[in-house]
């Protein structure tokens, strides 16, 4: 990886450039940035949540070391949808970018206010809405139309940018589905208008590159959805994410069909359905929407719960009711619950748990793996081939998705005729280039891959941001995996003399009354290292640091663990010097 020192300038080189900072090799933290003429904008912020390897850690954000050194080049953020994936991060960065304003369309720009409200930063930043099809001019380099996609949010977008040497269309998280609910449809009239003017590269979605054929139609789920609530008589509770409006629009339609009314469970649900009640963008018919106060007044056939937690989130409304601990809803007998949801990779042991305790209470629990009661929001390889024919790029760069993901998509655009170097490989950090190759008549633009920036990931951990690194992180997982022991100590600071101690406690390492043997043993040896340094310091010298004493001991000690029980703790030891 190149020092950000050694490519201070690229941005005022000649030639347009796209850098990813995230989202590219990876899952989520999608973040990217274009420089042309030395004016730079920034296409989506989004965290990660945190693998496994990760403890403690909250959430995951792109490092913005190299727009931060450059902030006087920004000329605007642009947000393709409301994901956490896409727009997470701004919460935690935007102190930092005041005053660069943010562009979105309705929807994402609320969804995006209410977190930064969080953060009491809603009213600091310059949040400026923009609707499909709408074109707005950022310094002199680029010009942006947003381009209505089809994905699992509402009012997604994918960007059309004018540049100087040609066109880029960036797909934003998209599908393309053929009888989508209302306000769902993609914009593949305008994503083809930009084909036939000339695509110069094609920056497309590759989250889901590996599945073949189409995606599901929306408008299918709300079929099965009939089907399930008329075979039932009991309670219904749909887990659902919630920013998949279009979904719990679909929930909303079937229980008005059945005479259910619907009540909302947990605080993200309760805040994006608010939202989107008051953009419209979620209808319910009046007296339809109870509250918990009013659970008492129905009967079992007359409810829907529409909740979080369909991924089995310790916190989330269906894990306390799940585990009978929440204080207002109880499963019972004849309820039926619907995880309208994929298992997402790293959550299914969380989500199986969920699901074994929701039976043990009497429910009978509905999920992907039994029935078609998910749809994806991204592309499989059919409508990733159409994206292409319709665009008609000179150069694909795959975007959103793992490495793996990333060559598929190469592969894929080998069947629709896009040769294989005109496919720009690139992970986070590496910066593809295009410039004109210097012949006659202007010369023909051409794409390659150029130096690298320095990126990297910042950990945010309660109200820390960045505080947390690779260091603290090795320290968490060695407490969690071997435990810990602390051995207190006081020695005269001008003798050397022990005076009291030692003592050791231990936390996670060993039960102290069945292994008294073992850190009676320990005892000694700290004793032995202690009385080697009175030693020092009776036959005149001037004596150990306390420092020095501290390491001998944790090296004893290591030593001494590792031969016995084999076991590796973390080792503090306290010496007090009086």
């Amino acid at each position: 990886m190149e020092d950000i020192g050694r490519v201070e300038d690229i941005g005022q080189r000649p030639g347009l450039r796209i850098i990813p900072l995230g989202g590219l090799g990876e899952i989520g933290l999608n973040m990217m940035v274009l420089e042309c003429a030395g004016e730079m904008i920034m296409i989506d912020a989004g965290l990660m949540f945190p693998e496994d390897y990760m403890l403690g850690i909250d959430v995951v954000i792109p490092d913005i070391a190299y727009v931060r050194s450059r902030k006087e080049r920004l000329k605007a953020i642009l947000l393709t949808h409301g994901h956490e994936d896409h727009i997470g991060a701004l919460p935690f960065i935007a102190r930092e970018l005041l005053g660069v304003p943010i562009y979105g369309t309705r929807l994402t720009l609320e969804m995006l206010r209410y977190r930064l409200r969080e953060h009491e930063l809603d009213e600091a930043v310059d949040l400026r809405p923009v609707a499909p099809r709408e074109v707005v001019r950022l310094g002199e380099s680029f010009e942006v139309e947003f381009i209505r996609v089809s994905h699992s949010i509402l009012d997604g977008a994918g960007l059309a940018i004018r540049t100087p040497l040609g066109v880029l269309i960036h797909s934003g998280d998209f599908k393309i589905d053929q009888s989508p609910t209302e306000g769902g449809m993609i914009d593949i009239a305008k994503f083809a208008e930009y084909g036939e003017a000339g695509v110069l590269c094609l920056m497309s979605d590759s989250t889901n590159v590996e599945r073949e054929g189409y995606t599901l139609s929306e408008k299918e789920i709300g079929k099965t959805f009939e089907q399930i609530f008329r075979g039932c008589t009991g309670r219904i509770i749909v887990a659902v994410f919630s920013s998949n409006l279009q979904r719990i629009q679909q929930v909303i339609n079937v229980a008005a069909m059945f005479g259910r009314k619907v009540l909302f469970s947990g605080k993200s649900m309760l805040a994006n359905v608010g939202i989107a009640k008051d953009l419209g963008y979620v209808k319910i018919p009046d007296g339809m929407e109870i509250f918990t106060r009013d659970l008492g007044k129905l009967r079992d056939d007359q409810l829907v719960l529409i909740t979080t937690g369909s991924q089995g989130e310790p916190m989330s409304a269906l894990s306390r009711i799940a585990m009978d601990d929440h204080k207002q809803i109880k499963i019972k007998s004849g309820d039926t619950v619907i995880l309208s949801s994929k298992f997402i990779p790293g959550n299914e042991r969380a989500i199986a748990n969920i699901i074994n305790q929701l039976y043990r209470r009497g429910a009978e629990v509905i999920y992907e793996k039994v029935s078609a009661i998910h749809t994806s929001g991204h592309a499989h390889q059919e409508e990733l081939k159409l994206m292409m024919n319709i665009t008609r790029p000179r150069y694909l760069l795959p975007i959103h998705g793992e490495y793996r993901h990333l060559i598929k998509h190469k592969q894929l655009a080998a069947k629709v005729g896009i040769p294989e170097e005109n496919v720009l490989l690139a992970e986070d950090g590496d910066v593809v280039e295009f410039v004109r190759d210097g012949s006659q008549d202007g010369g023909r633009v051409v794409g390659r891959l150029g130096e690298q920036v320095e990126v990297g990931r910042v950990f945010v951990d309660g109200k820390g941001v960045g505080d947390v690194g690779a260091i603290v992180l090795r320290d968490r997982r060695h407490l969690s995996e071997d435990g810990m022991v602390i051995v207190v100590m006081v020695v005269s600071g001008r003798t050397g003399e022990l005076m009291s101690g030692p003592d050791l406690i231990t936390r996670g390492f060993v039960f102290e009354e069945h292994s008294a043997e073992i850190l009676e043993e320990a005892k000694r040896i700290v004793q032995g290292i202690a009385g080697g340094a009175q030693a020092e310091a009776d036959s005149g010298g001037e004596g150990r640091p306390i420092l020095e004493i501290e390491a001998d001991i944790r090296r004893g000690l290591k030593k001494y663990f590792q031969k016995a029980i084999e076991r590796r703790p973390l080792i503090l030891p306290i010496v007090i010097e009086m």
